[in-house]
């Protein structure tokens, strides 16, 4: 068991009253984390100490930003093994998962130390003569992120990266179900020599979640938000966001279809299928959630990924290296065993996997999935995924945009340009032809639309999301005023 701190304003604290919380492994219950039950007393502290240091560090020259931020991403790198074991006891994630959480958060803490030098703006022609126009880019202020469980480091790390370089300060707030797993995130930045009050880090129990983020969104210093995590919660923050009149970006729940042409090929179809729909048991935003397979083609793919599926490792992340590891918690185990029963009920094929006893869940797919189907609607967030067989493009087109969401997509494909138009139709902030839905890199804009969210992390975009654009100008010459 591990028993962590918040840092506020460089200090590690305990919650008022001393109070705590249990993060519990979800293999086999025993105590995975102690960590600190924040109170809103305890949050507005942390937005204080924010505020105090922004002062300071919104005036801090890009190349000390960038240097510490480079010191982090090396603080990150040396606690790789730690971050993994980490994961494998809050989340049950494998070390595969683990890894990649670990290298691409590494790059994110990179690309964010090269972005110090990219805030830049424009002179804008003025028909006022001898004025001298600028849009002009400086930091929001105090930004609060929220980061979820699924991949802790990469989505944590995101929260806290790009603000910094832009010269905000930030409140972390840790997810109840991997507060270690952040609060290591937090030691690198501590790490590093960030000043006090430039990062802090809170931690709630599950019952405190709406009063902790509400005081610190009401605070009068927090300039912006960004939240990572289901369009259900996502709704409740951007109403509270709403009430504060504080700008959000929120990136949500996905339904991400995979959308297999009459021409793919098959082996690059199903190893991407395979990846999107399996990787950490299906439990990532982007996981492909519905595959649309031509029926041309549909038997010989579904042949070939459930040949595939049926060998992916299983079992305790803990007790060695596996492509399914357990998923969080029971409620998943619920949820898709819910989802597999109505699916056969109406008419659905199992071809692989089935219902779990335990959040050891196979790798399940299932064949000719229809609307009238809760699979087809639900996003599973497990290792449980539909099979929707479409007759032609047309209605491919149609079944992939079936559906609230739009965060990720796929096309496979070998008539490149014909591969190409079926995604720019594609309701989705992105979309991959002949790749996995499930595919991130630091300096791209990532994002979804409709129900997936709204807003842009990553790279340029990521500076126009976390700072205020001012025009200023200033009158080189004498000016006519007509009174």
């Amino acid at each position: 068991m591990q028993k962590i701190s918040m840092l506020i304003n460089g200090e590690a604290r305990q919650a008022t009253g001393g109070a705590t919380f249990e993060r519990r492994n979800p293999l086999d219950g025993t105590v995975a984390t102690m960590a600190p039950a924040a109170t809103a007393a305890d949050a507005a502290a942390a937005v204080d100490a924010a505020a105090a240091a922004f002062e300071t560090w919104s005036r801090t020259g890009p190349g000390e930003r960038r240097a510490l931020l480079l010191k982090a991403a090396h603080a990150l790198e040396t606690k790789g093994s730690t971050l993994i074991a980490s994961m494998a006891a809050e989340t049950g994630a494998g070390a595969s998962w683990g890894g990649f959480n670990v290298h691409l958060a590494v790059g994110m803490l990179q690309e964010a130390a090269g972005l110090t030098t990219q805030i830049s703006g424009e002179v804008i022609p003025s028909d006022v003569p001898g004025s001298l126009a600028l849009a002009v880019r400086r930091p929001a202020g105090v930004v609060l992120g929220i980061a979820p469980w699924n991949a802790p480091v990469i989505l944590g790390v995101r929260a806290i990266a790009t603000p910094l370089a832009c010269g905000n300060t930030v409140v972390f707030k840790g997810s109840e179900l991997s507060p270690a797993t952040h609060g290591l995130i937090v030691e690198c930045f501590k790490d590093a020599g960030f000043p006090p009050g430039v990062v802090n880090f809170v931690t709630n129990a599950p019952a405190d979640a709406a009063a902790v983020v509400e005081a610190i969104i009401s605070h009068p210093a927090l300039r912006r938000v960004n939240f990572t995590g289901s369009t259900r919660v996502g709704r409740l923050i951007a109403q509270t966001c709403a009430k504060y009149l504080k700008p959000a970006v929120l990136e949500l729940g996905g339904k991400a279809p995979m959308v297999v042409l009459d021409d793919a090929d098959l082996d690059a179809a199903v190893n991407g299928a395979a990846f999107g729909a399996f990787a950490n048991s299906g439990q990532i935003c982007m996981s492909t959630e519905r595959i649309v397979v031509d029926n041309k083609i549909a038997d010989a793919f579904v042949e070939r990924l459930a040949a595939k599926a049926t060998k992916l490792p299983l079992g305790d992340p803990r007790k060695g290296p596996v492509v399914l590891g357990s998923v969080v918690d029971a409620s998943t185990v619920e949820r898709c065993n819910a989802l597999i029963d109505d699916a056969l009920a109406k008419g659905a094929k199992l071809v692989c996997g089935g219902k779990a006893e335990n959040t050891l869940m196979p790798a399940t797919l299932l064949d000719h999935v229809t609307p009238a189907m809760r699979i087809y609607h639900d996003e599973s967030f497990g290792p449980v995924k539909p099979i929707v067989r479409v007759d032609g493009l047309e209605e491919a087109v149609r079944v992939a945009n079936d559906n609230p969401y739009g965060l990720s997509a796929a096309v496979f494909g070998r008539d490149i340009a014909r591969a190409w138009q079926v995604a720019n139709r594609i309701d989705s902030g992105i979309c991959h032809v002949n790749g996995p839905t499930v595919h991130d890199e630091a300096q791209m804009p990532f994002g979804g639309v409709k129900d997936s969210g709204y807003g842009r992390f990553g790279g340029r975009a990521g500076i126009d999301s976390f700072t205020e654009l001012r025009w200023i100008t200033v009158q080189t010459t004498d000016r006519h005023y007509p009174f």
